[in-house]
C-alpha cells in the first residue's frame, strides 16, 4: 500500500493526483516549487518503477513543468529527482524567475522556507484549476 514519506507529509502540502503521481506543494511561498510522487510502494529509484510506470511518470512530469512554465510565467524550469534526504522516489518541479529569492542558485537551503497562507494556497489551487483540468483530480474534490 503505497504511504507518502514522513518528511513530505511534513514539508508539503497535497494538491491532488494525476493517474501516476500525487502533487504536492512544498510548503515555500519563495517559490512555486511542486513535487510528484508515484503512488507506489517503496519505490526510490526511476527504475524500480515498470516501464508503463516510467513513461506515465515521465508524462505528468512533462506536462507538469509545461504547464506550470506558462502559467507562472518562468524564466527557467527546475525538474530534478534526487532523493539524498527523502528516499522515497519524489520529482521536483521548480519555477524559476530571474527575480526569486535564490536565483540563479538552486533552492536548497539558500532561504529559510516561506509557508504559505490559507489565502495563497486558495489563489494558487484556483489558478490550477484553470489548467489542470485532464486526468487530474484534486485534493477533496469527489471522485
Amino acid at each position: 500500500m503505497f504511504a507518502l514519506d514522513s518528511r513530505l507529509q511534513q514539508d508539503c502540502l497535497q494538491i491532488g493526483d494525476f493517474p501516476l503521481c500525487r502533487l504536492l506543494l512544498m510548503n515555500d511561498s519563495n517559490y512555486p516549487w511542486f513535487i510528484l510522487v508515484p503512488r507506489r510502494e517503496e519505490v526510490s529509484e526511476l527504475f524500480q518503477l515498470d516501464a508503463a510506470d516510467q513513461r506515465q511518470f515521465w508524462h505528468e512530469t512533462t506536462l507538469l513543468a509545461e504547464t506550470l512554465k506558462d502559467t507562472f510565467a518562468a524564466d527557467k524550469m527546475n525538474v530534478a529527482a534526487l532523493g539524498n534526504v527523502v528516499s522515497q522516489l519524489h520529482m521536483h518541479v521548480i519555477v524559476r524567475r530571474r527575480d526569486d529569492v535564490a536565483w540563479p542558485a538552486p533552492v536548497w537551503g539558500k532561504h529559510p522556507a516561506q509557508p504559505y497562507s490559507d489565502e495563497q494556497v486558495s489563489r494558487l489551487t484556483e489558478k490550477l484549476r484553470l489548467v489542470l483540468t485532464e486526468d487530474f483530480r484534486f485534493a477533496g474534490d469527489q471522485a
